[in-house]
């Protein structure tokens, strides 16, 4: 596919079609042209002397490629050449029309079907279309609700949809269901695409998909206002973008190495006037604070208590088995973070529906993450779909806890073919897996997959921690790593290890797939580092890291062993889930005499509050759960508040519970 025909992209046929009074014109508007479009004048004495391939010449060395067609557009407009006019016109509509054809075949694009589970699908339909309708309106320039060179910035943690989000805005806008007058020109980027780069310059990066890299880009920058650049995982760039202005390029030709061009694109050195949609996970304030102006929106995508609800009436269809799930999940913390964002909901959800087809009553009895993922990837290996020999079930578990446990260790979270070839998965494997969404396709990298959610390969891996298997090396651990495949915080494996040490769900593994995992040595291991960490508190920063692992482990007698070594307690919280757990905890720490406190975020009100939330309503009950603990714990003698911040609700009741005739506290800092 041609990106124009050979003569009307071709300035001199223009040139050649103008009689030489039209062309004497020509070079006498192109005196004050460039000071209308402030560039640099050319020469009089140059321009009088040159004939067409000399005119031709010298405008293309002078001014970049869009510069000189708009500067000539209007000269041709000036001198009645209306035809030469709309010839560039239908130029730049058949380009436009080409330019979507090509975005439409970018295979990270293509929506295919059967990706997400049949029930996320139908959940993202029914709130999806409010979300694509501001995406529309703010970039309309009609509403007057952005500004030139506007970023739109759609925040959210893994897995809460933002890729979806984005495509589905991307087919709309090629169906002519989105922006259809408000961009031209949509060029999508990823993270992924911009680290594997060096160096290049804009008309390469705009040219990239082009047939022979050979892109319009005169006109595709003939209007950068109705250009808008997609720019997906900003967190994941592996180069910081604050630096300075002196070292940003204005010149879409010079080849720069490639954080010059992002960031001088960002700050519109180059393409002024045009958009950005970014997506980015939370927590990278400085990528942030070097981009957001006032001018700029922020969307959040935030799986509320409604919309959570939202879910599960859509999930179960049976809104009596709707009520009971959800109501079930809100009384456990741990299952309310768990059910933030949509693909963890639907493992909550089907895993919880799972039990109650096998119980007329509906008990629900789950307590921990673990619990959770136990009886997922039983059922799903189980299931019609997982159905394999009842032997090959426990190797079919172990290659893919195998590929967990390295892909963590080795910092792969998008698996090549290869990848899973090397830990012994057939393609008979892989379609069961991905059958049963366990797999799923990477949407980073083409031809790769992915655990259904980081957390379910967390679990994964510490199975393979209980399993003796053999160590082994992932094919992708030789390729440069991306920002977010660093993987440093092993705290949620060893939750998980701690939970699979409760017999209860170790047994649905150990029954289900014939697999003993190695409890008794783990369980001495722990006992003996937590005797040491006990001995010597400053080892620890604080103590939520173990007290995560307790909660999943819920045997009351091992957690009381272990909470026996601590006299003392380092308590950092910032949700409620953190204080659920460390209230579970420090209720079974019998010999406890100090406490340091630290609470940050969870009391703080960033807005003004016209109603409590079913959030800050339950932020508050933990809270007075937490806080009882100061007249219970008989041995607790001191009590340290540091780097806190409570409002006058939370205020009142830790006063409260200072004041209660049992408080046996002598020291409060």
């Amino acid at each position: 596919m041609a990106a124009s025909s050979s003569t009307d992209s071709n300035l001199l046929w223009y040139l050649e079609k103008l009689n030489n009074k039209e062309f004497q014109s020509v070079k006498e508007h192109l005196i004050q042209a460039p000071l209308e479009f402030e560039l640099p004048e050319i020469p009089w004495l140059q321009l009088r002397k040159a004939q067409r391939e000399d005119l031709d010449k010298i405008l293309t060395t002078n001014y970049e490629a869009h510069i000189t067609w708009n500067m000539m557009f209007s000269i041709f407009q000036k001198i009645n050449r209306q035809d030469l006019c709309e010839k560039i016109d239908a130029r730049r509509n058949r380009n436009k029309e080409a330019h979507k054809v090509l975005v439409s075949k970018k295979p990270l694009l293509q929506w295919k079907e059967g990706i997400y589970p049949k029930a996320n699908d139908e959940f993202y339909n029914s709130i999806a279309p409010g979300l694509l309708h501001v995406f529309d309106m703010i970039f309309d320039p009609r509403n007057n609700l952005s500004s030139d060179n506007f970023n739109m910035f759609l925040m959210g943690e893994r897995a809460t949809g933002k890729t979806v989000l984005i495509k589905t805005a991307m087919i709309l806008w090629l169906r002519g269901d989105m922006w259809k007058d408000t961009f031209s020109y949509v060029v999508h980027l990823t993270s992924h695409e911009i680290n594997q780069m060096a160096r290049s310059s804009f008309v390469e990066l705009l040219s990239k998909d082009w047939p022979d890299s050979q892109a319009p880009v005169a006109d595709i920058l003939s209007d950068s206002r109705k250009l808008l650049f997609v720019l997906e995982d900003l967190d994941n760039i592996k180069f910081t973008l604050n630096m300075d202005e002196s070292a940003l390029c204005s010149d879409s030709r010079n080849q720069v190495p490639v954080l010059v061009l992002l960031v001088s694109l960002l700050k519109r050195k180059m393409a002024p006037g045009s958009s950005f949609l970014i997506s980015a996970r939370p927590g990278h304030q400085d990528a942030m604070d070097v981009l957001l102006k006032e001018t700029d929106f922020s969307i959040i995508l935030n799986f509320s208590d409604e919309i959570r609800q939202a879910y599960f009436s859509s999930f179960f269809k049976d809104s009596r088995r709707a009520t009971i799930a959800f109501k079930f999940i809100h009384e456990n913390e741990i299952l309310v973070d768990l059910c933030s964002v949509p693909i963890l909901c639907w493992v909550v959800c089907t895993t919880l529906n799972q039990q109650m087809h096998e119980a007329d009553d509906v008990k629900l009895e789950f307590q921990t993450s673990t619990d959770i993922y136990s009886h997922f990837l039983t059922n799903a290996l189980t299931s019609e779909a997982g159905v394999v020999a009842g032997q090959h079930r426990l190797v079919l578990l172990e290659r893919l806890c195998w590929l967990a446990l390295e892909g963590l260790m080795q910092d792969v979270l998008d698996f090549s073919d290869q990848d899973l070839r090397s830990v012994g998965l057939t393609e008979a494997d892989i379609s069961v897996l991905q059958t049963t969404n366990i797999l799923m396709q990477s949407s980073n990298c083409e031809d790769h997959c992915t655990f259904v959610h980081l957390h379910v390969q967390e679990f994964c891996a510490a199975i393979a921690i209980m399993r003796p298997l053999v160590q082994t090396v992932l094919p992708s651990t030789f390729k440069e790593k991306e920002r977010r495949a660093e993987y440093n915080d092993l705290s949620p494996i060893m939750a998980c290890v701690f939970g699979l040490l409760n017999k209860k769900t170790r047994d649905i593994l150990e029954t289900s797939f014939d697999c003993p995992l190695l409890s008794g040595m783990h369980r001495r291991y722990f006992l003996e580092q937590m005797e040491y960490l006990g001995a010597n508190p400053r080892v620890m920063e604080h103590h939520m890291p173990l007290f995560y692992c307790l909660f999943e482990n819920q045997e009351e007698e091992f957690v009381k062993q272990i909470m026996g070594f601590f006299v003392e307690a380092t308590v950092l919280i910032r949700e409620n889930k953190d204080l659920m757990v460390s209230s579970y905890c420090l209720k079974r720490c019998h010999p406890l005499q100090k406490l340091r406190l630290c609470v940050q975020d969870i009391f703080e009100k960033k807005v003004i509050v016209v109603k409590t939330s079913s959030s800050q309503m339950r932020s508050l009950d933990h809270w007075r759960d937490f806080c009882s603990l100061l007249y219970t714990k008989k041995n607790l003698r001191e009590l340290e508040i540091c780097n806190s911040k409570l409002d006058s609700t939370s205020e009142r009741i830790l006063c409260k519970a200072l004041r209660h005739p049992s408080c046996q506290l002598r020291t409060l800092k």
